[in-house]
């Protein structure tokens, strides 16, 4: 009975935890994959997803297109040619290892997501954050915990009706805590835990990810990036340029507030749900600048914003921001996320070492019309021969870029 009891609240938490693992995985897959070039509802690098399986007229052909775009526009297809042509003939990333279950969860996940404006929260509500499985693993293993006790405890009398069947006398049962099997048992526990504890945290030092620190005034990405379209490299001009992409200064603001004094868009909101006067942000800029309306801009007079850093690399790390933007054609979504979706912006993806040698690893060389690419002859003539796989390209660690000293001073 006992035995029985164990093996259906298993395979029962078994299911639900694999249907809630099944649930995230489309999710996973999209902000991995898609969300660099793609949102559900709105056009970004590349088209908006709702409703895609309805414009492909095959789902064979819109598998074979995420796949494999450059090979699939070789088969003449009307509709890909057009789309293709429609974003300024913008090459879509390859993704041949993305099976037709994976493409199926992506899909699922798209569906999932609501239209804006159909589910509104109350106003002066702070968005609500989709949760972890802490919980969930929490709760299996306190119901597992609970279980193995009950079965030490059935063992523990089964035993005693066997020894007093055959006549055992019986023996004074050792206290647990001088028990030294339980002891040592303990000992390896907390020495595991502990270890595990200490190895986390020591990677985790010095990493930021989701530093959402408040600024001196509160401007959101959201409106001048998402809503009105505000090129990134306008304000960051440095990240095509340099190895740093620079904060905007004062003027660069300037340029359209000395004619936009007041904030009409839709209501802001701080992360913790407290309503933002727009207006009032913009007198703060004009603090900053010494202007004062119906006189002329004084550049001079102007002194810097006390931006607070958000990412930040350690000392021994080389970064270019121009090897990655212009050289490398990275779009900003892939290591900042949907910024233009951001009021208040923090640190979207970890930026430790493992995840940068794994978008190394996984990420095409732009060889096409890169000039910066042409020392590699070799490359080139093996695509050309067809002794390098063409879907598969060549990617970054290909030309070295998980070398210890691409990096590392």
């Amino acid at each position: 009975m006992p035995k029985t009891l164990l093996l259906s609240t298993l395979l029962f938490l078994g299911s639900f935890f694999a249907g809630s693992v099944a649930a995230q995985d489309g999710k996973t897959l999209f902000s991995t994959n898609c969300a660099s070039c793609h949102a559900v509802h709105k056009k970004l690098t590349g088209p908006a997803l709702a409703g895609v399986e309805d414009r492909w007229p095959d789902r064979t052909k819109l598998n074979a297109w995420i796949k494999n775009s450059a090979a699939f526009l070789k088969t003449g297809d009307a509709y890909a040619n057009n789309l293709y042509n429609e974003y300024n003939k913008t090459a879509m990333n390859l993704f041949p290892g993305l099976s037709d279950k994976d493409i199926d969860a992506i899909l699922g996940y798209i569906k999932s997501v609501p239209a804006p404006g159909s589910e509104k929260p109350a106003a002066g509500a702070a968005p609500v954050e989709e949760g972890d499985n802490t919980l969930l693993f929490g709760i299996l293993t306190l119901i597992l915990a609970v279980v193995a006790l009950i079965l030490l405890q059935v063992n523990s009398n089964l035993r005693k009706l066997s020894d007093e069947r055959i006549g055992e006398p019986e023996t004074t049962p050792i206290p647990f805590l001088r028990n030294k099997r339980n002891i040592a048992f303990i000992a390896v526990l907390l020495f595991i835990v502990g270890g595990y504890l200490t190895t986390k945290g020591a990677m985790g030092l010095g990493r930021s990810q989701d530093y959402q620190p408040e600024q001196p005034i509160f401007y959101s990405h959201k409106v001048h990036a998402g809503v009105n379209q505000i090129n990134c490299l306008y304000c960051h001009g440095g990240a095509q340029e340099g190895k740093h992409s620079n904060i905007p200064s004062v003027n660069v603001c300037m340029n359209c507030h000395q004619a936009i004094n007041e904030y009409k868009g839709e209501k802001l909101y701080t992360e913790a749900g407290v309503e933002v006067d727009g207006t009032k942000e913009i007198q703060k800029l004009y603090k900053y600048a010494g202007f004062e309306s119906g006189k002329p801009y004084d550049a001079t007079k102007s002194k810097p914003i006390e931006w607070v850093r958000i990412h930040n690399l350690p000392d021994h790390v080389y970064f270019n921001h121009s090897q990655h933007v212009k050289a490398g054609q990275v779009q900003c979504q892939t290591c900042h996320g949907e910024i233009t979706k951001m009021d208040e912006v923090k640190q979207f993806a970890d930026l430790s070492m493992g995840w940068c040698i794994n978008c190394h690893r996984e990420t095409k060389v732009q060889f096409k019309d890169n000039g910066f690419y042409s020392i590699y002859e070799k490359y080139h003539q093996d695509l050309k021969s067809g002794k390098m796989d063409s879907t598969k390209g060549v990617t970054v660690e290909a030309i070295g870029g998980t070398e210890c000293q691409k990096c590392h001073y």
